[in-house]
């Protein structure tokens, strides 16, 4: 787990926890385990599924959010990204914030990078390049899969 802004964390699987934890509140931002976990299924929900892309538990938000090489739809990919930036935005003034994925790579760095651009201002807005490159400077391990850098790319001028 590694802090890149004052309370805010980008993590891996091994950082996951389900409890309340004080002081704490946590993005699960991948399907496997974390979301089957929490909604309690196996394989694939059907997308009309209450808690198909997202949810919220406590201080624990579950998405269903997957890494593909292909670009992610932006139909179930904005819910998710404004959902998640909401859910920092409410808590980060009282709780450290924790982001993970599996391999905290992509998925929740990306998260951190457009919660620091689209939000706070504190990295550059003006497009997805120079967003990742004042990020890459904050976090060397970002390394986005096709799929969320694509839709990143495509997307960044919708996303708030």
């Amino acid at each position: 787990m590694i802090e890149i802004k004052e309370d805010l964390f980008v993590g891996d699987e091994s950082d996951c926890f389900y409890n309340e934890k004080e002081g704490w509140a946590v993005i699960h931002t991948c399907k496997h385990p974390c979301h089957q976990k929490a909604v309690g299924y196996k394989g694939s929900l059907k997308k009309n599924h209450p808690y198909y892309l997202i949810l919220e538990r406590g201080n624990h938000l579950f998405l269903n959010m997957v890494d593909m090489d292909v670009p992610l739809s932006h139909e179930f990919t904005e819910p998710i990204v404004t959902t998640a930036l909401d859910f920092i935005d409410r808590n980060i003034a009282t709780k450290k914030i924790l982001i993970h994925c599996n391999l905290a790579q992509s998925r929740s760095p990306a998260l951190a990078l457009l919660f620091l651009a689209k939000r706070k201002g504190i990295i550059n807005n003006e497009s997805y390049q120079r967003a990742k490159e004042d990020f890459i400077k904050l976090y060397l391990n970002y390394n986005p899969g096709k799929g969320v850098e694509s839709y990143l790319i495509k997307h960044w001028g919708d996303l708030e």
